[in-house]
């Protein structure tokens, strides 16, 4: 793309990288191995959806326009991961039938690899469409059936975590019981956008996030606090996007935190999307960053990455998770349409007025 970016521009660039299908692009690699492949999902579409509708109300109608006609391909798409059984819940790849590490060569023929729905594909396609309240209840029931020490009680966490009753990553019935911050963010936002009413479990949720970033443990130990985004970046990233967009007492506490531990994260990283990812999170929670340079920022592409999954992650034997958190055990997943997204967020905040500060 030229050096003189425009959110207009960029806009433009991401309807033209929408397929046919109303899906963008990405792929999954690791680079530890020369392993990469092009991967059918509805995450990073559904996320790139959320970011642009954020900004929507910053851009020129005609940016609008084609964010609205961005939204409706993107959503036409969005039954393609519907649960296999019919029911409201989302899964990262499609389902009917299951394209489990599609476009691969060994992975997608075993059902071990096949994955349950999760919280985070489905927060972000609720969040970008319009649910009925009949399906927001549900959902909640949902939520509620699969959250921890409900039927089962998380085995890879801190021992001071163990007892919380907070959202699992996934709805699956035969899937341990996983936390991550990001997801938890997501899913909150979802049950805070939509006014649901709150339980035990959302209160766990937040003490879950709450005590990570006190702790510092979101820092010293990423991986284990956000398994499927595994850097303090993208946690800072999640949970000031929450902190930001609504007044939840239970994480008035961390703002301060959050601010120094981004500034500190900034001076830190190379990648300039990072830097964005960092910058955004200071614009939302008041604050101004330096700026960052955006000139041919897609050189910067290849090495981020926004999300990851573990190949061990899921398993709970003490002996093999010691080993989930190596590169070699890990896919991590790139969307240039989302990185791109990033960018736009970046320079409307960049250009708006103070963020407003929930309090």
């Amino acid at each position: 793309m030229r050096s003189d970016l425009t959110t207009a521009r960029i806009v433009e660039h991401i309807a033209e990288l929408q397929d046919k299908s109303g899906l963008f692009p990405s792929v999954r690699s690791n680079p530890t191995v020369f392993y990469r492949r092009l991967d059918t999902n509805v995450f990073f579409t559904a996320i790139t959806v959320f970011t642009l509708q954020q900004l929507r109300a910053s851009v020129s109608v005609e940016s609008q326009q084609l964010i609205d006609q961005i939204s409706l391909r993107a959503i036409e798409a969005y039954t393609l991961f519907r649960n296999k059984d019919g029911l409201k819940t989302y899964n990262f790849w499609p389902t009917r039938p299951s394209q489990h590490f599609s476009n691969g060569y060994i992975f997608r023929h075993f059902d071990h690899f096949r994955i349950p729905d999760d919280i985070d594909d489905t927060a972000m396609v609720y969040l970008t469409t319009d649910p009925s309240v009949d399906d927001l209840r549900w959902l909640k029931v949902k939520l509620s059936q699969h959250a921890n020490t409900v039927q089962r009680t998380i085995q890879n966490t801190y021992p001071d975590y163990k007892g919380l009753q907070a959202y699992s990553t996934w709805f699956g019935k035969n899937m341990g019981i996983d936390f991550d911050a990001c997801a938890l963010s997501n899913m909150l936002y979802c049950m805070y956008q939509y006014d649901l009413p709150r339980n035990q479990h959302d209160i766990d949720s937040l003490t879950y996030i709450r005590s990570i970033v006190e702790t510092g443990r979101y820092v010293t130990d990423p991986f284990q606090c956000a398994p499927h985004y595994a850097r303090t970046s993208l946690i800072i990233y999640h949970v000031s996007r929450l902190v930001a967009a609504f007044s939840i007492p239970e994480l008035t506490s961390i703002r301060t935190r959050l601010i120094t531990d981004a500034q500190h994260e900034l001076t830190k990283s190379t990648n300039r999307v990072e830097q964005i990812v960092l910058a955004i999170a200071l614009l939302r929670l008041g604050e101004v960053p330096p700026t960052i340079d955006v000139n041919l920022i897609e050189r910067d592409f290849d090495s981020f990455h926004f999300f990851i999954a573990g190949l061990l992650t899921a398993y709970e034997q003490p002996w093999l998770r010691q080993f989930a958190s190596r590169s070699l055990m890990q896919m991590r997943w790139q969307c240039e349409a989302h990185n791109w997204a990033l960018v736009a967020e970046y320079l409307v905040l960049m250009k708006a007025p103070p963020y407003p500060i929930s309090v």
